[in-house]
């Protein structure tokens, strides 16, 4: 696995797109702070860039590099949530606009796929995470369900041997209100 993840992170730094897997779905991803690879994950999906993407840490300890405030229920949530889960926090920082919603929001899930986790930690940067398929259209849930029209455009796809999903599905989405407060809005 070291080799794969030293090459992808060569990649990642060269602004290159990947197709990987993540702990649901397979993923287009990029360095969550290279503004130009951003704007090419938007080109590929055909998504509208007021629709905002979400980012993969390794760890919950990087959060504060990209949420402002974390709302103090945020903790809690984290530390129980036994199944892919995207918390949507307020006042992002540190990230490229084009990751960022409107009303400044960010969606960031803390993933629990190996590949993923030694991967963002060798980058020492986050991951955008969208699901691999054209804005639109059905999410496909294992590889050979990714249409060839996405597969030739990435730069590199990750070999299937590191997808250790067992779920298959897109993550749990949380938002919080306050901190206090959160409401489920996809489970």
């Amino acid at each position: 696995m070291e080799t794969e993840i030293l090459k992808c992170k060569e990649l990642l730094l060269q602004g290159k797109i990947l197709l990987y897997p993540t702990d649901t779905v397979w993923g287009i991803g990029c360095d969550a702070t290279n503004e130009m690879a951003i704007k090419r994950i938007y080109t590929i999906k055909q998504r509208q860039e007021s629709k905002s993407m979400i980012i993969l840490l390794d760890s919950s300890d990087r959060l504060p590099l990209y949420v402002a405030k974390i709302p103090l229920v945020a903790w809690d949530l984290i530390t129980h949530t036994y199944r892919p889960t995207t918390y949507i926090y307020p006042t992002a920082k540190n990230l490229p606009i084009q990751l960022v919603h409107p009303d400044g929001t960010i969606a960031i899930r803390i993933t629990s796929n190996m590949f993923c986790k030694r991967l963002i930690k060798a980058l020492a940067r986050p991951l955008v995470s969208t699901s691999a398929n054209t804005s639109g259209d059905i999410t496909p849930v294992v590889f050979s369900e990714i249409s060839q029209d996405v597969i030739n455009q990435v730069d590199y796809v990750v070999p299937q041997e590191y997808a250790d999903s067992i779920e298959y599905k897109p993550s749990r989405l949380v938002k919080f209100i306050d901190d206090y407060n959160f409401t489920i809005i996809r489970e």
